[in-house]
Parts: structure tokens; C-alpha cells; sequence
């Protein structure tokens, strides 16, 4: 395999604490090394009392519990939260949970200009990347910006021993998914090359450890490492068609964020699979396959995660109406994506059969979908 001889790698400053109880031990720290003494804690519903064991912990910095987090951060959401922040006179903010309330967080600092601690509690890798997204009136927009991203992240493997098993498993999925797609954007490099290699084999290894005992400390130790690598590699690159197909499903039609990246996964590579001959010879090695698209699909099923749209909630009538948005706009991606592929796509993720293989394209093709990543 040639060297990739030609590339850029940005990196942004984020300081990591990774131990077991570090939620409650490590954070007030970081808020300390920060320089921060009044903090908003935002979390979603599910996470309060994890939430509310942080704030405690801040003691007299904490300047309140904001516990309103949902899916896909509505943009209602988030003008609530920032009246929130601006009336406790916080000067930062701690997220805990998932990728809903880092997503608010973010959506706080991308406002505010305000700093962030993450401390996840499960895999989305949100916590590793400048992405922010907001959904208004059924349309999800996304974009980049160095404020958002976490100043400080607080890696807590305990933390995630109470995530239910469907969860761990279309979290876990979710970000593979990051590394995936990272494999082939038109940005990416040998640096993300190796933590994805490294993420996705980990992810893959920690998955069936977790299905069979939920209990495994370390299992959630390597999936949360894990995790933090494929969030990164999100960070660095350009986002493809993967992610265009899962904001268009979740951001429109509501369907939920990790599960809706599990199901879609095995289909958008075995669509880019023959422009993609780097990632797919990186995952093989990964995932100890030669079919890496069917090798997702697989342990999706095993451990019992979803595997169509269908069973998700989408409407039959709705897969051509999201394959024409899908297609409707210019994304990084290694081929170009007509509206009918986009549906081919969407269709097969809706019956939610195995994978099928794609056949060869030509060469001309493949550069017209990379230019539509430089045209970005």
C-alpha cells in the first residue's frame, strides 16, 4: 500500500482525564484548571442523577442543573438553555451524558462563546469533535467551529456500566461509524488512519464482552477508549454520506440518533466500498474480514441491535423523499450519489437485508465525488 504523501492534521487543544470515578473526582479540578468558577451542568433526563452527583461535587461553582436535553437539539432547546446560562451567570458549562447533552452544550457555546468540560456516558465521540448540529422546522443543519469543541473531557468507564445493553451496542456502533466514514474523506490522513484502525478493532472487540456482562469494567474501559478514538477521527475530517443519511433520518423524520447510525452503516460502505479501497483494506485488517460491510451488519444482528429502518419507524412512502434530500446537496464523499443510489441505499436499509457488494465504477466518477468534497 503507497504512502499518503500529501496531507494536512490539525490539532486542537483538549486536556483528557481517563480513570474511574473521575465524573465526580476530576472534574471540579478541570474546572479549576480552566479557570472557571461558576458552571452550568447540562445533561438530558435520563442522566440527572449522574448530573446532579457532578454538581455536587463543583459545589459552590456549580450555578445550577439545566436537565433539558433531547435528541438532535432543537433549536427551541438551545434558546432555552442559553437564557438559562445567561440568567445563573455562568461562565462555562459541564455536559454530562451523551451525545444529546453534549450536543446542547455545544450549542450553549456556540452562542455564548462560553467553555466546555464533557464528561460522556456513552460512545457517541461527540465530546471529541468542533461538529455542532441543530434541527429547526424538520431539518437538521450541522457545522464546524473550534468554540464548541470541549476544553477539558473526563472519561468515567463507570459511568456507563448503568447504559442499558441496546444502547452500549448502537452507541458502540455510532462510533464506529465516526471512524468508518473518516477512512475515506477527502482530508483525511495517515494519523487517522491509525486511530481509526485501532478504534474500530477495539469497538469490535469490547462490543460481545459487553453484550455477554454488562458488568465488565474493562470492556467499558476499552469500548470508551474506543470511542474517544473515533471521535477524534470525526474531529479531523470531513463528514460523507454516512452522516448526510442519518441527519436527513433523524433530523426529518425523528428517528433516534445511534440506532439509526447502526442500521445504516453496513449499506453507505458497501455503496462506497469500491471508491474506497484504503478504508476497506484498513477495516479488513480491523475487523478480521474481507467483507467489512457485511461483518457490521453481522454484529449489529448478534448482539441484538437493529438492522432496518423499517423497524425503526420509517415510512415506506418516506424513502424516496429522503433519498431526494439526501441527494439534494453537496457533501464529501469518495463517489458521487445520485438519487437514485441515494434510494438504492435507503431502500436496502429499510428492508434491512445482508449488504450487497457494489459493483466496480469508473475512475472518472470516483474524482467527480471528491469534488464535490473540495467544492464544500
Amino acid at each position: 500500500m503507497t504512502f499518503q504523501s500529501e496531507f494536512s492534521y490539525e490539532t486542537r487543544p483538549v486536556r483528557v482525564v481517563f480513570r474511574p470515578g473521575a465524573a465526580v473526582t476530576a472534574t471540579p479540578g478541570e474546572a479549576a484548571h480552566l479557570g472557571l468558577r461558576r458552571l452550568l451542568v447540562v445533561c438530558g433526563s435520563r442522566g440527572e442523577a449522574v448530573a446532579r452527583a457532578v454538581a455536587d461535587a463543583l459545589g459552590d461553582a456549580c450555578a445550577g442543573v439545566h436537565a433539558e436535553a433531547r435528541m438532535h437539539v432543537p433549536v427551541e432547546d438551545a434558546d432555552r438553555a442559553v437564557a438559562v446560562v445567561r440568567a445563573a451567570g455562568a461562565d462555562g458549562c459541564v455536559t454530562v451524558g451523551g451525545g444529546s447533552a453534549i450536543g446542547l452544550g455545544k450549542a450553549i457555546a456556540l452562542r455564548t462563546g462560553l467553555p466546555l468540560i464533557a464528561v460522556p456516558s456513552t460512545y457517541s465521540g461527540s465530546e471529541m469533535t468542533p461538529v455542532w448540529g441543530l434541527t429547526e422546522h424538520g431539518t437538521k443543519r450541522t457545522g464546524r467551529d473550534p468554540v464548541v469543541q470541549p476544553r477539558s473531557v473526563v472519561y468515567d468507564p463507570r459511568l456507563t456500566l448503568s447504559l442499558p445493553v441496546p444502547l452500549t451496542v448502537t452507541s458502540g456502533v455510532n462510533a464506529l461509524a465516526h471512524a468508518v466514514e473518516a477512512l475515506y474523506a477527502p482530508d483525511t490522513s495517515p494519523l487517522v488512519s491509525v486511530m481509526a484502525e485501532e478504534g474500530v478493532r477495539a469497538m469490535a472487540e469490547a462490543l460481545p464482552r459487553l453484550a455477554a456482562d454488562p458488568k465488565d469494567l474493562d470492556a467499558r474501559s476499552r469500548a470508551l477508549y474506543a470511542a474517544w478514538l473515533c471521535g477524534t477521527c470525526l474531529g479531523s475530517t470531513t463528514m460523507g454520506l454516512h452522516h448526510k443519511v442519518c441527519h436527513v433520518l433523524g433530523g426529518t423524520f425523528g428517528l433516534p440518533h445511534a440506532e439509526t447510525h447502526t442500521v445504516v452503516l453496513p449499506y453507505v460502505l458497501a455503496h462506497n466500498a469500491p471508491a474506497a479501497p484504503h478504508a476497506l483494506a484498513v477495516l479488513r485488517r480491523a475487523l478480521g474480514t474481507d467483507d467489512p460491510p457485511r461483518a457490521l451488519w453481522e454484529l449489529a444482528g448478534r448482539l441484538g441491535a437493529p438492522r432496518s429502518l423499517a423497524g425503526l419507524g420509517l415510512a415506506e412512502g418516506d424513502v424516496t423523499a429522503a433519498a431526494d434530500r439526501v441527494a439534494g446537496e453537496p457533501y464529501a464523499n469518495p463517489r458521487p450519489v445520485t438519487a437514485d443510489e441515494a434510494r438504492a441505499v435507503l431502500r436496502a436499509a429499510y428492508e434491512g437485508g445482508p449488504p450487497e457488494p457494489a459493483g466496480d465504477i469508473p475512475l472518472q466518477q470516483i474524482q467527480r465525488g471528491h469534488g464535490l468534497a473540495d467544492r464544500k
